[in-house]
């Protein structure tokens, strides 16, 4: 029965893959990499490591928990100064690790959460771009910068209330830059040009609890793509991604604060929310099928669900790594658990596939990798020795690790 499960489950995953191929081939460009799938291409990878089989390490000149994004060879992420509060996008030579430049943005002013910094949001790129936010006191700016560092366009958006600090982070689909600002106090959700920052569309949110959700693409079959935002006032809504027009909003499924990002998979949508204080759960909706359905909720797992972690889908098995520590492996299409093991420490980071591993960083620094499939098996830990809670990146076969004040590029065995 084993083996049959871990047949089913390769094919599942070989399908998913080549269903990804072509976007996880070249680009890590968003949060989380391709439309925020966390799926990467790299073979050889060790499961644990020293510090000696880094092919680099670069120490920044300052904290955050921006995650890296890449275009090409280079690899770009925010971090804080430590003496002005001011934010600095890098841009860093993804091999060889060396600082190409930087560009520093008045920052700082804000409130965050004892977990949180002044540099939490990830950039998106493409090939023309660098697209950043920043937060200056209640103020957030959108920033275009070309890959040479000098600012191409800025777009403000406007004051936000936040608890917990700054963390939105934007996303790219074909020529617009999408950002949704869901704080407090009301937002809206922007679609910009690319190449002039110019205002394309915009959509209304509602005030509530700041929600830091970074945005998927959903493609129907038929009909336009769609944008999925979660939020728990406004709950799961698609917008279409050309016109901004509402193609559908979710009965209220999500009752707590949305962290974790929606991702796509197996034909359902797949979101989380939670608290502090627990209360978490997953929740996969079926989209419409027409234009005048609604969508329907499809399952719900409440124990030991993701809070800040997103999901992560390899075709018939979705993963949940939990904020405490304990992974699960569902049949993504009814939720009903494969196995449920725990790994120990907390997280804030999300997990990434790649090499047939799930790697993930606690917050404590340590990298975890476990097989991905059908029987839990734990692979390896390695010791980061510092506090991470970034997600790891995979680009040109490598895994790019961030901690608080250090990025690590971890190459393939030979």
């Amino acid at each position: 029965m084993i083996r049959m499960r871990h047949h089913l489950f390769h094919l599942a995953a070989t399908s998913a893959l080549c269903l990804t191929a072509t976007a996880i081939s070249g680009e890590w460009n968003r949060f989380r990499g391709p439309n925020g799938t966390g799926l990467g291409e790299a073979t050889n990878l060790p499961a644990r490591w020293e510090t000696a089989d880094f092919a680099w390490t670069l120490d920044l000149p300052g904290p955050g928990h921006s995650s890296p994004v890449f275009r090409g060879d280079r690899l770009f992420v925010n971090c804080a100064s430590p003496e002005d509060g001011a934010v600095l996008t890098l841009a860093v030579d993804a091999n060889t690790g060396r600082l190409l430049w930087r560009k520093a943005f008045g920052g700082g002013g804000f409130v965050t959460h004892r977990n949180n910094t002044l540099a939490s949001s990830t950039p998106a790129t493409d090939a023309r771009h660098v697209y950043v936010a920043h937060q200056a006191g209640d103020q957030v700016t959108l920033y275009a910068l070309d890959h040479a560092g000098e600012t191409a366009w800025k777009f403000p958006l406007g004051n936000v209330e936040s608890q917990h600090g700054f963390g939105h982070s934007p996303i790219v689909h074909r020529d617009l830059v999408i950002y949704s600002k869901d704080g407090i106090n009301p937002g809206r959700i922007v679609a910009l040009d690319a190449a002039t920052g110019t205002l394309r569309w915009e959509v209304p949110r509602s005030g509530g609890r700041a929600d830091y959700s970074t945005p998927c693409v959903h493609q129907p079959t038929p009909g336009p793509a769609l944008l999925i935002f979660n939020t728990a006032e406004d709950a799961i809504t698609a917008v279409e991604a050309t016109t901004g027009r509402v193609a559908w909003v979710s009965p209220p499924v999500l009752d707590k604060r949305s962290v974790s990002s929606p991702i796509v998979a197996d034909g359902l949508l797949i979101s989380s929310c939670g608290s502090g204080g627990g209360g978490n759960y997953v929740v996969a909706l079926r989209p419409p099928s027409t234009a005048d359905a609604a969508p329907e909720k499809a399952w719900e797992i409440r124990r030991s669900a993701p809070y800040v972690p997103t999901p992560l889908a390899l075709g018939q098995w979705l993963f949940l790594w939990s904020d405490g520590g304990v992974v699960s492996c569902v049949a993504t299409a009814t939720g009903d658990p494969v196995w449920r093991e725990r790994v120990g420490g907390d997280y804030f980071s999300s997990p990434v596939f790649a090499d047939g591993k799930l790697y993930n960083v606690s917050t404590a620094g340590q990298i975890v990798a476990i097989e991905a499939g059908p029987a839990f098996k734990l692979l390896g830990r390695t010791e980061l020795g510092e506090v991470s809670h970034a997600t790891p990146a995979v680009a040109l076969g490598r895994l790019y690790v961030r901690t608080l004040t250090r990025i690590h590029c971890l190459p393939p065995v030979r």
